[in-house]
């Protein structure tokens, strides 16, 4: 393992019992992609939310709030975060009549048939727009305000996304910093965040931070593969290990927000993601790479790992972006960033075992139920045996000479035996949880002459099978609860990110 010191003296700052209490009652993360307008052919708001209610994703961010958009998302349940424009930002900083007005076109006039739950104001502000600095944080108190005359104060919390750049010598991050030249709007913007709880919005990047690192970051600690101890990163001031750049990252935030005595703001992740395709000066803009980095992000967020500094603390993050935008000026992988086409065809199929039904994005509905990696042998035998008893699955592929008896252990059976449940109850959910042991994945686990029901292969088909479901008046159609849907809980949101959507 390498350690890296730094020269500026080091202030030992502990995360505080009253701080972790503070986090942990945070709501769950939920993971977020960005719409672009830079389509040639883009979709319209009504096939935006069908593409939300068909990937399962509960949390949405708009960047901007669009009314087409926000009417289509009305009764839907999915919780949405609106922006206000870069471009509109001058104008709400110096006008608190101005901000009243844009709440109660763009907020009042959609609650609660929409679901808002916080306004971001603004992007990246002090990097794309340094002019309109100033008024930033008066921006987001007037909006407050109009919030707080409203009584929504309480429901929808208001923010501003900042580019990681903002912070200096990110790494330690124990040593980390903001740029001091911005101390004037981050100190009263933190001031505005802790005391009306909301959260700093930060936009990670690994990816740049590997293309500029001029080989000094190795691709695996970028993409979130497990790296040998030798080559984990060590904060020697903390002796923190960090097996990967987007933790870094938000510890350096967290550090950052510590050394201007602010403890106590959540950190929301809202833009993060890997192009799927480059030009020839960027190699690493892949399909491989894009699916390996997003799929590891969300398993990470799944995990509720938390960082380094603040462990069991979940990130709330938005991937970006849910559609790649063909029409975005730049290098090719400017218009790469997407995980749709923008005829909602997935670029590639994220790995997303674990993952439950949330941005499970085969479009072909390829999705499997399977045991869950490190469950009790135990609880795995009693699911298998339920489901192949009063679940009524036909179990015989698992008998001796069958196709899938081979492997004979229990993960193995109980696999098949939990898909073919989980199929044969058409995906309903909560059929794919057996008391917490099992999970659904879009890695089809089918192997060899044994193909799982739901498989391409099999044409989702139960061969040779005969009343499959329980009978209504069935004695042991009761135990569903036991095993099915009675148990489904999931506790991480997938959101999406938004962008600019006018299609009238």
């Amino acid at each position: 393992m390498y350690m890296i010191q730094h020269e500026r003296q080091f202030v030992c700052l502990n995360p505080t019992v009253e701080l972790l209490s503070f986090l942990s009652r945070l709501p769950d993360a939920f993971i977020g992609v960005n719409i672009g307008t830079a389509l040639s052919d883009m979709p319209s708001p009504t096939q935006v939310v069908a593409l939300l209610k068909a990937q399962n994703i509960r949390h949405v961010r708009l960047y901007d709030a669009d009314r087409a958009m926000l009417n289509a998302l009305a009764n839907t349940g999915i919780r949405v975060t609106v922006s206000v424009p870069n471009e509109q930002l001058l104008g709400i900083g110096q006008s608190n009549a101005t901000a009243a007005n844009w709440v109660a076109r763009n907020v009042i006039a959609h609650v609660p048939a929409t679901n808002i739950t916080a306004i971001a104001v603004g992007s990246e502000i002090l990097t794309t727009l340094p002019n309109a600095a100033p008024v930033l944080v008066s921006a987001l108190k007037f909006i407050h305000s109009a919030l707080v005359a409203s009584n929504l104060d309480g429901q929808i919390k208001v923010s501003t996304p900042q580019s990681s750049s903002i912070i200096l010598d990110s790494f330690p991050p124990s040593q980390a910093f903001f740029n001091r030249s911005w101390d004037p709007v981050m100190v009263p913007l933190l001031k505005f965040l802790q005391s009306t709880g909301s959260y700093f919005m930060l936009n990670v990047y690994p990816y740049y931070d590997y293309m500029q690192s001029n080989g000094v970051i190795p691709l695996d600690y970028a993409l979130f593969r497990p790296l040998p101890p030798n080559k984990e990163a060590v904060d020697a001031n903390t002796l923190l290990h960090y097996t990967n750049v987007f933790d870094a990252i938000v510890d350096a935030a967290y550090f950052s927000m510590s050394y201007l005595n602010f403890t106590k703001i959540p950190i929301f992740v809202t833009e993060s993601g890997w192009p799927s395709k480059g030009d020839s000066s960027e190699p690493d803009a892949t399909l491989d790479n894009a699916n390996t980095y997003n799929s590891n992000l969300i398993r990470h967020v799944l995990n509720n790992t938390g960082t380094p500094k603040h462990p069991g603390i979940v990130v709330s993050t938005y991937i970006y972006e849910l559609y790649n935008e063909d029409s975005r000026p730049g290098p090719v992988s400017e218009k790469n960033w997407g995980l749709f086409d923008a005829n909602g065809m997935p670029v590639y199929t994220l790995h997303l075992t674990g993952a439950g039904t949330l941005l499970a994005n085969d479009t072909t509905n390829q999705t499997f139920c399977v045991a869950k990696e490190g469950a009790d042998p135990k609880m795995l035998q009693a699911a298998l045996d339920w489901a192949c008893g009063p679940g009524k699955v036909d179990c015989s592929f698992l008998l001796q000479g069958q196709p899938c008896y081979e492997p004979d252990n229990v993960v193995a059976h109980s696999t098949y035996a939990f898909n073919a449940y989980f199929q044969k109850m058409a995906k309903s959910p909560g059929t794919c949880d057996f008391k917490g042991v099992a999970t659904v994945t879009t890695s089809d686990p089918s192997h060899g002459s044994c193909i799982f029901p739901g498989s391409a292969g099999r044409n989702g088909t139960f061969p040779n099978t005969t009343s499959l479901a329980p009978s209504s008046n069935s004695s042991t159609s009761g135990c569903h609860s036991i095993y099915g849907a009675g148990s489904f809980t999931t506790s991480v949101i997938i959101g999406v990110l938004l962008m600019s959507m006018v299609c009238l």
